[in-house]
């Protein structure tokens, strides 16, 4: 596999045709709550759709172990990938290096300056703070999915590192304030959604079809 530049897909949360699950996908889907099924269904045909695009393989030959509630991996050599929905809307990625994604509508309504207190560092809730109402919102949402996509880049927690994440809007800068990491990262906007993305190469994304 020739390293490229990291790929980003947005799109409806829909099964595409002509695309299964593997035997073990299957298996794992059918153990789930029948009102889980479809989604993970839908998640891991997608992804296998993308991917052998990418490729130029078939969908059934793509090397992805994706077990429900984990984060989705590929065989050494193939790269990484990252899964987020919100609603009836999928973001998918992948890149050469470790990534993470988060998706979220630029309209979701929430009590900005309660989360900022509650789940994010002091220095950047004091700014947060400081800003109109709706400017707060959507900067809070901005740096929500970055945190998040951050969150997944790393393999940690929300309940383990939230707080410890931080988005410093001045400088565009992400850090990590316990362990010193400054992982590159983007929001992007597309379609009324805001797309975080983390990891190396994140500024040389490229948006695939149909997003």
């Amino acid at each position: 596999m020739q390293a490229q530049a990291p790929r980003l897909w947005l799109s409806p949360l829909a099964a595409p045709s002509g695309v299964g699950l593997s035997p073990q996908e299957q298996q794992w889907c059918a153990a789930l709550p029948a009102a889980l099924q479809p989604r993970y269904q839908a998640t891991r045909q997608q992804l296998r759709a993308r991917l052998a695009a990418l490729f130029d393989v078939t969908p059934a030959t793509v090397p992805l172990h994706s077990p429900p509630a984990q984060p989705p991996r590929l065989e050494p050599g193939w790269g990484f990938v990252s899964i987020s929905h919100s609603g009836e809307q999928l973001l998918l990625a992948w890149s050469p290096w470790p990534v993470g994604v988060d998706l979220e509508r630029r309209d979701r309504v929430l009590q900005a300056d309660l989360l900022a207190e509650r789940f994010f560092p002091a220095q950047e809730s004091e700014a947060l703070l400081a800003l109109p109402a709706e400017e707060r919102r959507l900067a809070v949402l901005r740096s929500w999915v970055r945190k998040e996509a951050a969150i997944k880049w790393m393999g940690s927690s929300i309940a383990q590192d939230l707080r410890h994440w931080c988005w410093d809007d001045t400088r565009q800068e992400l850090s990590h304030l316990q362990q010193g990491l400054k992982p590159p990262s983007l929001c992007l906007e597309s379609a009324g959604w805001f797309c975080g993305l983390v990891g190396e190469g994140a500024a040389a994304v490229q948006w695939g079809e149909h997003h």
